[in-house]
């Protein structure tokens, strides 16, 4: 982020002391101004790339702050250390941005002097001078800057280099454990086989090489029982210094996760290593001179046997080679001769290339003279069609201005005319409501008049609740029995003629 920002800052000085300069030059020809434009279209194109960066880098660290400040997260307690060092670290990079924003102030003001003082121009020796103390002024901060962020970069590259060494190794040993479980069984699966074999193959080898393939077996094999990454990295330092005791802090760095009391161990294993495969390489060295020197008592036997065979073949190949010298010392004459026609062919062959050449090298200077006119017909081709493309832009901006004014115009009356409608459709909505409501008043009228003639008037008596009824009095009177005649038959219900049969 500072380093985003000084990098905006930077550009944004440069920016005023180009314009500066190009108002006190002046009118410096075509080729000048289409230079500084192409200056100017560089230097829009890397504020640009700095807002995107920077826009990047906002939402990074949003989605950081979203992992790193959930407050429901199972590993809360971890993260409270890295919020700790977060806000450390945007401390440090506040205060850092605060004093390069300071500097690169001072190194404008600087600057905007300078300015001033060349507006003023006096042809004295004594403004020289100061002109000149005053570049010299500007020159050394800007090497003071630049050298103080040249150290601050490389400083965050080393500290970068690390976080990806430890990165890298974190990520091999989880690769490995990944691996471990089916690395471990092929394994012991070849542990066992090499077991029958070894006790086998220790009768015939020197005590020297069974030392070494014990000490391998007993501690781990030739790393130590270190995984591959960790022991490279360990070799890697322990070869850059030599073995000394300085390559500890450094080993430290590179092998993340070991402690020093582990990579002295790895150290003093290592050493054991070197001396004991020392020794067998000088045992092996010396076995194979045995061999050797059985060998050469078996060849000189040989010899002597071969050496009288030798004699006889020798006596026939002299003769034979006396044969070859005479054929050879004419074949020779023969290429010798080949040889002179050749080379005169070649020489005849060189000139024509050498003309070849040159004519070549004509073609070609006329060709770049050529391209270098082309060139600059295409300079002024393109200057041409930028100018002629501005006034085509400033010509479709016009007219884009002035088709939008017939628009608002056109919508303004439309508007109108819709406002129009919409009234007309009101009047039309009021009249037929007024209409349903009149005709509403017209029915309500004939059906009170309808009721008037259908309504009957009913006074009230209310004796009639309690009397009894006609129908009752009637039965009463069929009903009821004389005291003088005895009851001979029980009254009862009348049964329906539909049942009448069941009951038979």
């Amino acid at each position: 982020m500072a380093a985003l920002a000084t990098a905006v800052a930077a550009a944004a000085a440069g920016q005023q002391q180009n314009d500066s300069c190009s108002s006190t030059a002046g009118a410096g020809g075509p080729f000048r101004d289409c230079k500084m434009k192409a200056e100017q279209a560089k230097k829009v194109e890397f504020i640009r790339t700095a807002q995107k960066l920077k826009t990047q880098l906002a939402n990074i660290e949003k989605d950081k702050n979203g992992h790193l400040y959930n407050k429901k997260s199972d590993f809360r307690v971890e993260y409270s250390i890295l919020e700790e060092l977060e806000h450390s670290m945007t401390v440090s990079r506040k205060t850092e941005k605060a004093k390069i924003q300071q500097q690169l102030s001072k190194i404008q003001n600087t600057v905007k002097r300078l300015q001033q003082q060349l507006k003023d121009v006096k042809p004295t020796p004594e403004f020289v001078h100061k002109l000149k103390e005053m570049m010299e002024e500007v020159e050394n901060a800007i090497n003071a800057f630049k050298e103080e962020q040249r150290q601050i970069y490389e400083q965050l590259l080393k500290e970068e280099k690390t976080a990806i060494n430890e990165l890298s190794g974190f990520e091999r040993k989880v690769e490995l454990w990944a691996l471990g479980s089916s690395i471990t069984e092929k394994v012991l699966k070849l542990a066992s086989a090499r077991i029958s074999v070894d006790k086998t193959l220790e009768n015939h080898l020197p005590e020297e090489v069974v030392e070494f393939e014990r000490f391998l077996q007993r501690t781990g094999g030739r790393q130590g029982g270190w995984d591959d990454y960790d022991h490279q990295n360990f070799l890697k330092v322990w070869t850059k210094h030599k073995g000394r005791l300085s390559y500890m802090d450094e080993a430290l760095e590179y092998l993340c996760g070991r402690t020093k009391e582990d990579i002295e161990q790895h150290d003093k294993w290592y050493q054991e290593f070197l001396i004991l495969h020392e020794r067998k390489k000088e045992s092996i060295m010396k076995w194979k001179e045995k061999q050797q020197q059985e060998k050469e008592g078996k060849l000189k036997e040989k010899e002597k046997s071969e050496k009288t065979l030798k004699e006889q073949w020798l006596q026939r190949e002299e003769a034979q080679k006396q044969k070859a010298e005479k054929e050879r010392k004419r074949q020779q004459a023969a290429i010798e001769a080949w040889k002179k026609q050749k080379a005169i062919a070649f020489a005849m062959e060189q000139a024509s290339q050498r003309k070849l050449e040159e004519e070549r090298e004509k073609k070609q200077q006329k060709e770049r003279q050529r391209q270098c006119h082309m060139k600059l017909l295409l300079e002024r081709y393109t200057l041409q069609k930028k100018e002629k493309e501005e006034l085509e832009k400033l010509e479709k901006e016009k007219r884009k201005e002035a088709e939008k004014e017939e628009r608002k115009k056109i919508a303004a009356e439309e508007i109108t005319k819709f406002q129009k409608r919409d009234l007309h459709k009101l009047e039309l909505r009021i009249l037929q409501k007024q209409a349903k409501e009149v005709e509403k008043q017209e029915k309500e009228k004939r059906l009170a008049k309808l009721r008037e003639k259908v309504e009957v008037h009913v006074t009230r008596d209310r004796s009639r609740l309690y009397r009894p009824t006609k129908g009752w009095e009637e039965r009463t009177k069929e009903c009821a029995p004389t005291a003088s005649e005895p009851l001979l038959n029980l009254p009862h219900r009348a049964i329906p003629s539909w049942r009448q049969g069941h009951l038979l």
